[in-house]
Formats: structure tokens, sequence, C-alpha cells
């Protein structure tokens, strides 16, 4: 899938792994983070008054540092606004206006810019995140996304791919993210290098979307270049309601792969003999089950992120929270603005989801990445000490949630959520 889709950016017939090819970008994506950096590459390589290749096709998403006083982060926010004026960027979602959404790998499919066969580039390392949908999606630095907003296009090479099958849908207690931190724990941060990730088999189809972003989104993790997920029609009818509200573009052409395709490797998972599992500091690939770290007390749980966020990673945590009390600091962090509002309409039992999470005892944040990177010292959660956490975020390297002597433990949002209620790494099926 992976190829054919580079094929078609490419306007060729077929390309094979290992090619190097120039292709046409369908979306650049970039944030505040890494976004000053890419407009400065633009300018010096193309000039002060240039302007960028196609303003229809560039998205500016605001979401890291932003709730916070810090100057810098305020600064770069202010660089985001000048730019999209500048340029009559259409899809800028300015932080303190009502077209604020938040973290981007959740924005950009809620609004429509993730569609099935299309090539999506943007300078962070979880934009693979939008191959659930059917798109060659990776991640570039500061240089190349500053030479696609000059151009339009980018060298790449094509990737080898790498198949990953899990034979039966997942049991309660199991969510994807315990399929990607088994994937990890097996393979090493490493076992994807320069590779497309593509997921399949029944557990893979009977997923949701958001579900599914989840996988995509940690195939970096194992040093994937993608991942990749074929399209089917859950997904065809989550882009076309989406593209239909938001007033993106409709058209698209999904693809899968031919009889005859070939891949580097194929592993098939026994559903059933996966457990919920943790990724231990201080690595995602660092994986054991939830069972074997029960010892190991906590003093926050985190859920939140792109990998957290979303309204299917609520909906799974209510069910653990609904009715009880939690024993540790617990945060609660919409991933974007549409969760947020969802938090208020989505029930369980009669009761919204954030009333579930209030009565238990949780704090609710804003909606935006907040401390899954870290950020300023005012950031929401953020980690000042050597608190361990156990977080439904996608990285767990020193430092990462803040405090470099602080520890943090990737988990799923059952598993976050179970956590929550003892005090200690708890498997959902233990609560």
């Amino acid at each position: 899938m992976s190829e054919k889709i580079l094929a078609r950016a490419a306007g060729r017939a077929r390309v094979a792994p290992g090619e190097n090819v120039w292709v046409n970008v369908d979306i650049l994506m970039t944030h505040d983070v890494c976004g000053p950096g890419t407009f400065g590459v633009f300018r010096e390589k193309f000039g002060p008054q240039a302007r960028v290749w196609d303003p229809e096709k560039v998205v500016i998403i605001p979401d890291h540092y932003i709730f916070t006083r810090d100057e810098k982060a305020i600064r770069n926010i202010e660089l985001l606004r000048q730019f999209a004026a500048e340029q009559h960027i259409r899809y800028f979602y300015d932080v303190g206006t009502d077209r604020y959404r938040g973290v981007c790998h959740v924005t950009l499919p809620e609004e429509g810019h993730t569609r099935p066969g299309e090539v999506l580039l943007g300078t962070d390392s979880h934009t693979c995140t939008a191959g659930a949908f059917n798109m060659f999606a990776t991640g570039i630095g500061n240089t190349e996304a500053g030479f696609v907003l000059g151009t339009g296009r980018l060298w790449l090479k094509v990737p080898p791919t790498l198949r990953y099958i899990f034979d039966a849908p997942l049991p309660d207690h199991l969510m994807a993210k315990d399929l990607i931190l088994h994937i990890l724990a097996d393979i090493g941060v490493d076992g994807a290098t320069y590779c497309a990730m593509e997921f399949a088999g029944p557990a893979v189809e009977a997923l949701d979307l958001e579900e599914r972003m989840t996988l995509c989104n940690m195939a970096v993790e194992a040093g994937g270049k993608n991942g990749i997920i074929a399209a089917d029609r859950k997904t065809l009818e989550y882009v076309r309601e989406r593209t239909r509200r938001a007033g993106t573009r409709t058209e698209f052409e999904p693809v899968d792969n031919d009889p005859e395709a070939q891949v580097a490797l194929e592993t098939v998972y026994r559903t059933r003999d996966i457990e919920p599992m943790v990724a231990r500091p201080h690595s995602p690939g660092n994986g054991a089950p939830a069972r074997q770290c029960r010892d190991v007390k906590v003093d926050q749980v985190y859920i939140g992120s792109c990998t957290g966020g979303k309204l299917a990673d609520f909906r799974a945590a209510a069910r653990i929270l609904a009715g009880r009390s939690v024993k540790v600091r617990t945060l609660i962090v919409p991933a974007t603005t549409h969760v947020e509002r969802a938090l208020e309409t989505e029930r369980l039992d009669g009761k919204p989801l954030r009333q579930i999470f209030a009565d238990a005892g949780c704090e609710i944040g804003p909606p935006s990445c907040a401390a899954c990177l870290g950020g300023p010292a005012d950031t929401f959660g953020r980690l000042k000490g050597r608190e361990v956490c156990i977080s439904t975020t996608n990285r767990n390297f020193p430092a990462r949630m803040g405090s470099k002597n602080s520890q943090v433990y990737l988990a799923s949002p059952l598993t976050a959520a179970a956590s929550a209620l003892t005090g200690h790494i708890t498997d959902p099926r233990d609560v």
C-alpha cells in the first residue's frame, strides 16, 4: 500500500523498496514547536517575499506549548500567526480563538485532512498516526518542511513493508496500545527502521479509527518510516463525514495491496496470548505485562495525548473509574476541543464522562499536548521531581514529561485507570 501511494504521488506506474523518488505532497502540517524553524528555512532558501506552493495544503496547528506564560512559547505562537496571515493559510487552528482544536494528530482527521491514498508530511515524528486512514504519513525535519513549503515536493526513499497480523478481535481488557507495546517488546525500538509497518488481521479490522490511530502513531517508536492500515467501510464513513463537516476536499482514492504484493516480513500474533502491557522506563520497547509490575507504586496517572486523549480512550477509562475513587493524582487531558465537548455529551450509565471523572477525583485539563512533551514549568501535569507516572502517552524517555528524575510507564487507558484506583500498576482485569 505504501509503495502504491508513493508511486501515485511520483507519477509512476510502480516503485520498489529502496528507490528514491520525488513525490508530490498532499498535506504539510506543522505546529508551534517546529513551525518557526520551518518558516525560517523557507524564507532563507526561497526569499523573504516567497509564497508557499499551495496555501490550501498547509495546515498549522499550535498544540504543544500553548497554555503557558512562558515568553518563548508565546513568541512561537505569534510567529505562527504572522506566517498564516502573510501566506493566507486557510487551515490555521489558532489557540485562543473558536478555530482552536488541539493536538495536531487528532485535529488532522477531525478536520478532514486525512484522506486515503494521499501523502501527508508533518514536522512531528508522530505524523505517522494518519496511516490509520490508509495514507502515507510520516514525520520530517524543519529543513525538509521548508523545502516542501516552497515546492510541494520531497525526495523520499520507498520503504519495505513489514506486516503485523493479529489473528482475533480483542477481549474487553485489551486496547490498541497493548498491541503496539507487545510489538515493541518483541522487535525493539529499531526493529522496523525505515520500514512501513502494516497492521492487519481480525483485531485491527474490529478496531475503530481512533484505536487504529494509536497503532500507527507508535510505528515510529520501532524506527518505522510510517504505519498503514487498509481502508474499509469504517475508514470511508469516518473520512466522508469529517470532510463534509469541515468543508475540506472530499475526493480521494484508497489503495489496497495487490494480490501478488510482497512484504519483507510477515508476523502473526495470537491475540489470546497478549496481556495488558506497560513499557517500563526509559524506552517504549522495554515492555512487560502489567501484572509483572504490580509492585510499582505510582504518584501520578496521566490519561491524554494523541495516543490516549481521544474519545475512545476516555470511554475505556470511564468504564474502569465509574462509581469509584482514585487513590493518586489522576489527570484527564482531552486531545481536542471536540473531545472536550464530547466528555459532556457522551454518557455511561446515564452520566456524562466528565462527571464520572470528576466524581472519581480526577483533574481535567485543557485540550492540548500538555505534559506529554514536558513543556514549560507551568505546564499542566508536568512532572517536577522523582515522581513515578503511568501514562497513556507514547514516549517515556528521561525528562520526556518534565523532570529527568521521574519515571514514566506507558500503558493503555484501561491499565492507567485501573492503576489510578489502586495506587500501583494494575492489570485492568484485577479491579
